[in-house]
Parts: structure tokens; C-alpha cells; sequence
């Protein structure tokens, strides 16, 4: 089944954000390599591509795990809740329509 995470970033965590990334994406490369990754990316602070020095609010992945259990697991064992970048972590199963 599918799984939504959202991670929550805590306040003026971007250089956090910025050291811990490359152990993230290589985490999500990982379930892209295994078939698993629907989607992942951050939400930026501010209506741009690149916010800058306003940085992220969190972040949003949408993968593929054998349980809610699973999936929490994952989530909470990622390099940025480790690095103190995500403050609070949400996984919700999901579902998806569209497209097809």
C-alpha cells in the first residue's frame, strides 16, 4: 500500500536541512532503485522554486510499504529527524486515483 509522510521542519533548521540532505536523498534513491518512490520533495516557505534563506517548511514522500508500521519505521529512522530538521512526522495511508 501506499503511504503519505509529512515531515514538519522545526524553526531556523535550514543548515540542519543542508548538511543531512545528501543521507536523505540517498535513502529515497534507495526506494526509487527498489520501485517504491511515488513522489518526495519539500514545501518551500515561500512561493518560489528556490526560497533561499527562508528555507523549507518540510517536506512531503509518497512510497510504497508492507504496513503503516513499516512506513513509521522508515519515517522515523530518517537522517533529517536524526539531524533535528523535522520536528514532527505524519504517515497516513493513501490512496491513489489519478492519474492512472
Amino acid at each position: 500500500m501506499l503511504y503519505c509522510i509529512i515531515g514538519n521542519d522545526g524553526a531556523d533548521t535550514l543548515q540542519k536541512r543542508i548538511e543531512a540532505r545528501p543521507a536523505h536523498l540517498e535513502r529515497l534513491k534507495q526506494l526509487q532503485a527498489d520501485g517504491r518512490l511515488v513522489l518526495a520533495g519539500p514545501f518551500p516557505a515561500i512561493d518560489a522554486e528556490d526560497p533561499g534563506e527562508t528555507g523549507f517548511t518540510g517536506s512531503l514522500i509518497v512510497a510504497q510499504f508492507d504496513s503503516l508500521e513499516e512506513a513509521q519505521e522508515w519515517a522515523a529512522t530518517d537522517p533529517y529527524v536524526s539531524a533535528g530538521v523535522y520536528e514532527r512526522i505524519s504517515v497516513k495511508p493513501f490512496r491513489k486515483v489519478l492519474p492512472e
